[in-house]
Order: C-alpha cells, then sequence, then structure tokens
C-alpha cells in the first residue's frame, strides 16, 4: 500500500473516531431512527451537490439497484444499529465491535472475490481484534439485555459495512460505476429509503444546537466526504486491506474523548494501540492474490 493511501487510512480512522462520540452526544435527544435518517439524507445531498458540480456521471436507470443495495448495507443498516447500540453502549465499545468488519470481509471475500485468505492476513485480523480489545478493557460492561441488543446490533452494521465493500469492489473495476457516483447514489438513495420512518421517529422535544451539530459533522465528515475518500479506496487496495481502518478508529475515538470529554486514558490504550500498528502491519503486508479456481 502506497504512503497516500495509507494516510488516507489514518484519515478516515480519524473521522470515524469521532464519529461514536457524536453519536453519543446526538442519539438521546434525537433518537436513533432520525439520527441515522438525517445522517444519510444530509450526506446523500452534499454529496449530490459535489457530483454534479464536479460533472460526475450517475447514470441512474442503470446504476440505480447498485445504488440502492449499497445505500442499505453502507448506510441505512449500519447507522440505524450504531445509533441505536449508542443508547446502550460506550462509544469505544461501539468502536471495538465495528473492528470486526475487516475479519467479516477477509470472510466474505473468499467467498465473492476468491481473495486468498492467508495465514498471514488472519493472524493480523485476529491481532487488531485482540488489539482493539485491550484498547477498552473487554469486560467493562454491565451485560444487560438491552447491552447483549446493542452488541448485536453493532455486529450487524459491521458485517452490512463488510458485504457493501464487497458490493463496491465487483462494481468499481474499470468500466464499472464511478467510485464518486456510487459513493453518492447510495447515500441520496439510501435517505430515501429512510423518509418513511421520519413520522414516527420525531423526538418529544426540539434537539440542542450541540446535538444538530454533531449530526451536520458526521453527515458532512464521517459520511459524505469518508465514503467519497473510502469507496475509492475499497476498488483500489480491496475490501479487506481497505477495511483495516476500522482497527485504528477505537484508539482515535478515546483519544478524541479524552481531549473533548476530559476522559482519562490508561495504560491499556497505549499497550492495545501498539498491538493494532502490528495487526495493521500484518494485514497490509500480506499477499493480495487471488485463490485458485475451484475445480468442478
Amino acid at each position: 500500500m502506497s504512503p497516500p493511501d495509507l494516510a488516507k487510512l489514518v484519515f478516515l480512522s480519524a473521522i470515524w473516531g469521532g464519529s461514536f462520540i457524536f453519536l453519543r452526544i446526538a442519539v438521546p435527544e434525537t433518537g436513533p431512527m432520525l439520527t441515522a435518517a438525517l445522517r444519510t439524507g444530509l450526506a446523500g445531498a452534499a454529496l449530490l451537490a459535489f457530483a454534479y458540480a464536479t460533472g460526475v456521471r450517475m447514470d441512474w436507470r442503470r446504476n440505480f439497484k447498485p445504488f440502492a443495495i449499497v445505500g442499505l448495507f453502507a448506510g441505512v443498516i449500519p447507522f440505524s444499529c450504531f445509533s441505536f447500540a449508542a443508547l446502550h453502549l460506550p462509544a469505544a465499545h461501539s468502536a471495538v465491535l465495528n473492528a470486526t468488519a475487516p475479519l467479516f470481509g477477509a470472510v466474505f471475500s473468499v467467498i465473492w472475490l476468491e481473495e486468498a485468505l492467508t495465514l498471514r492476513k488472519l493472524a493480523g485480523l485476529l491481532l487488531g481484534i485482540v488489539g482493539v480489545g485491550i484498547l477498552v478493557g473487554i469486560g467493562t460492561v454491565a451485560m444487560r439485555a438491552s447491552t447483549l441488543l446493542a452488541i448485536a446490533a453493532c455486529l450487524a452494521a459491521a458485517a452490512s459495512y463488510a458485504m457493501s465493500s464487497i458490493i463496491v469492489q465487483k462494481t468499481g473495476k474499470p468500466g464499472g460505476i464511478h467510485p464518486i457516483a456510487m459513493a453518492t447514489g447510495s447515500l441520496a438513495l439510501g435517505g430515501m429509503i429512510m423518509l418513511p420512518a421520519l413520522p414516527f421517529s420525531l423526538p418529544p422535544a426540539m434537539p440542542s444546537g450541540l446535538a444538530l451539530a454533531c449530526i451536520a459533522a458526521m453527515s458532512l465528515l464521517s459520511s459524505g466526504l469518508a465514503q467519497a475518500i473510502f469507496i475509492p479506496l475499497i476498488v483500489k487496495v480491496g475490501p479487506t486491506r481497505a477495511m483495516c481502518v476500522s482497527f485504528l478508529i477505537p484508539l482515535f475515538s478515546m483519544l478524541w474523548a479524552f481531549i473533548f470529554l476530559g476522559e482519562s486514558v490508561g495504560w491499556s490504550t497505549l499497550v492495545g494501540g501498539i498491538v493494532v500498528l502490528l495487526a495493521m502491519g500484518l494485514v497490509l503486508t500480506s499477499s493480495h492474490a487471488k485463490s485458485l479456481p475451484r475445480k468442478s
């Protein structure tokens, strides 16, 4: 992976690390569904303006189906699941569960992209999950029914992200859908998919300016800008390598919490950070070869 691509991964980690803190602030006031709908819709509107201003061809009629499918798996499902989890889990724990996305992606890549799952890559993925677990100290949250449901929602979101990356990789090859068109169309249609839920998800009181600012930041930065960077990266380096960005997200999530919310950072952060970096090294330097064709 080239230094510019690696820099993009770090930048995306910083943006997405902040999104979990934004969720913890916004969701209690705006509710899970409204937060997810606004995040998706505003991001789609911003990217639509950018796409048309820069002359990106959308080809809505030809690309409507993949736009809708990716919008469902990369926007509607994960945004809704993580918004729900924000009511019951600390931000860092949601970020830890999000870090299972590369493992789902590696399995899906073997099934649908015939990408080889080497021992080096598998070791890196498992080590990354161990590292993010160390970062937050697994076992510090009481296991109640709501907690278990929130954990399941985060895992569903991670699997959904992985599935969307597979679809993006298959449709973004030369001659396929332009990456910016995919980012734009998927978020725009994702917002439309969530429109019917809006009348049933209005909060009892007007959210505060801080909550609305957090939603705007997630929409423009964590969703709009991030997808415009991430989708071309998936096409270039592959789903598994691109999704190893998830390993760094908990580290940035706790860094922003320390800076802006005054939360403490312990030794587990330092040790976990080192393990995460080692895991990224294993995944990023592993072979990117295809599996051998299967014999019938």
